[in-house]
């Protein structure tokens, strides 16, 4: 009983090794809102920010706690636009702001065909 115990944590070790990104999404957010206000793309105070669509699409540890972190956003402006960003900046678990963020405009559409 005492091998098959063992057998079955050295199984599950390597299952339970694997960590978990930080959830940093809000300061690529809030640099990227900020960055679409500064270039003149839309006014921040007319997104709706309950419509938001958060999506990390990578997350890579580069070393011990710093992770480079890609997400996906999709902003929805009360007028009946969109605005698709990708971000790319790196995160740990005690600070979500390693770095800048890289934002790029994907694409922004007019919904209210």
């Amino acid at each position: 009983m005492k091998k098959l115990s063992l057998l079955i944590l050295l199984m599950l070790s390597p299952i339970l090794s694997f960590s978990k990104a930080p959830d940093c999404h809000n300061w690529p957010m809030n640099m990227t809102k900020g960055w679409l206000k500064n270039a003149n793309i839309t006014n921040i105070y007319n997104l709706d920010e309950s419509k938001t669509k958060i999506t990390l699409l990578a997350s890579e540890k580069k070393e011990k706690d710093l992770y480079t972190q890609i997400y996906h956003f999709v902003f929805y402006d009360k007028k009946g636009k969109s605005y698709e960003v990708i971000t790319k900046n790196e995160a740990s678990y005690e600070e979500c702001s390693m770095s800048q963020v890289n934002s790029y405009l994907i694409s922004k559409r007019d919904i209210n065909y």
